[in-house]
């Protein structure tokens, strides 16, 4: 008898319990399904699709956005994945205990979400790395006339495919934006790069060589395993163009295609993999909703190609290196010399802002929270911005707490790519401590 009344008791605990799952299933799953419903049906009728939203696998070549003049290829990615990391390309320093210490990398890590760990990125005259590049210094060594490091905070490499110019201020590029901007594509300064007829991904990388003090030397060609990747990766060059500069940019460039936070949240969502939370959703919901998010970070990327006048401070405080010029001051009005532009700035990628506490491009927020209660309130904070520059779409938007915090948390979790390692060599075929190869660099990276 008492085991049948523990059987019985056992079994309404059962049944009292599935009521209860039951019950509450029912409303998570009718919710669920309707808050999905909705944010299907906005993103169709924005872009056509859901596949619209979609970024590509990383090795899927054709569908990935490529320069004509530069085709993206397996071969080319892979030496480009080395040469994005390699110290040994910093062969042109100001003072020699900064050779080959320095790479693309030092200023656009994978631990960083591809952007710097700190609020102005260092090259050569950088001093450690801590754990994602948080505490890189100037070396003692330098002064800061010698310091190779950006007057504005540095741009994510992630989902660039989806730019056709480059920088804050679209500078690089010979196409798209940058039709009609001939005149300033000045001769004996980087701009004049665009004179060679690539998009921003390959001008920018090319430029950037020069302008960070990296070039190909002897002992990079002597390497076989290098010499070989050239070989397979520019096969109908000739010798003295295949070993060149220019191509050493153009494989980085197709590296850099292939770098999209394609295993985010939010990806896996459009192509049916995974849920999102409720809050992610309903921040999604926001973003692409009420917020209007969409308005200037859209398609694949999340990105957009306008540039913005949304008053936000320059580089400031007492860690900022070198006094910020009026050209960079000025953002795309500073490269195109139109006073209409002065002050705007290209609008960024939303993915992977996670791994970094500097955003904007003072690097002057936080965290994605600060930003959108930024935008929420419109209130231009750099006083040396004309009101009439200012864009008509900064304006407040109206959101109320809980639908900031949401929309936070889509931002910086559903959009949160946390398997970016993918994109990193183990080592390089010089063996070379990377993202820097500076004394400090290599005790905390364990490269000693």
């Amino acid at each position: 008898m008492p085991k049948l009344k523990s059987i019985l008791s056992r079994a309404c605990q059962l049944i009292t319990f599935l009521f209860l799952i039951s019950g509450c299933t029912d409303d998570d799953l009718y919710n669920e399904k309707s808050n999905e419903s909705e944010l299907e049906t906005e993103l169709i009728q924005l872009l056509g699709s859901l596949e619209a939203w979609q970024l590509p696998n990383s090795s899927d070549y054709l569908n990935i956005p490529n320069d004509p003049n530069n085709p993206i290829t397996h071969e080319k990615v892979v030496l480009g994945k080395f040469l994005f990391h390699e110290t040994a390309l910093g062969n042109n320093p100001t003072s020699q205990i900064g050779l080959k210490t320095y790479s693309c990398a030092s200023c656009h890590h994978a631990k960083a979400g591809f952007q710097s760990g700190i609020k102005q990125g260092i090259g050569e005259g950088g001093l450690g790395f801590g754990l994602r590049g948080e505490t890189r210094i100037m070396s003692l060594e330098y002064n800061e006339s010698e310091l190779d490091v950006q007057p504005i905070r540095s741009p994510t490499v992630i989902n660039t495919a989806y730019q056709e110019v480059m920088l804050w201020n679209g500078q690089f590029g010979a196409t798209g934006k940058n039709l009609g901007t001939e005149g300033s594509w000045t001769p004996g300064t980087p701009k004049e790069n665009n004179l060679l007829g690539f998009q921003g991904v390959e001008t920018q990388a090319i430029a950037g060589l020069g302008v960070h003090r990296m070039s190909l030397d002897s002992s990079l060609l002597e390497n076989e395993s290098y010499k070989s990747l050239f070989d397979q990766a520019f096969p109908n060059d000739q010798d003295e163009e295949r070993y060149s500069i220019i191509n050493v940019g153009l494989a980085i460039a197709a590296y850099e295609r292939t770098i999209l936070a394609n295993e985010s949240p939010f990806q896996k969502w459009l192509r049916g993999e995974e849920k999102l939370s409720e809050n992610e959703m309903q921040g999604a919901i926001v973003f692409f909703g009420k917020g209007k998010c969409y308005t200037c970070h859209s398609g694949p990327g999340l990105n957009g190609m306008e540039f913005h006048a949304l008053g936000m401070n320059d580089l400031q405080g007492d860690d900022v290196h070198g006094t910020l010029d009026e050209t960079t001051k000025k953002g795309r009005g500073g490269f195109t010399g139109n006073p209409q532009d002065d002050y705007k700035f290209k609008t960024p990628s939303l993915y992977n802002l996670n791994d970094v506490n500097h955003l904007g491009h003072g690097g002057n927020f936080n965290n994605v929270k600060e930003v959108i209660e930024y935008k929420n309130q419109a209130i231009p904070q750099n006083s040396e911005v004309p009101v009439s520059n200012i864009s008509p779409s900064f304006r407040p938007l109206g959101l109320s707490l809980d639908e900031i915090n949401m929309l936070s948390t889509f931002i910086e979790n559903a959009l949160y790519d946390d398997q970016l390692e993918r994109y990193v060599p183990i080592s390089t075929p010089m063996q070379s401590c990377f993202p820097n190869a500076d004394s400090q660099s290599k005790k905390d990276m364990g490269c000693d």
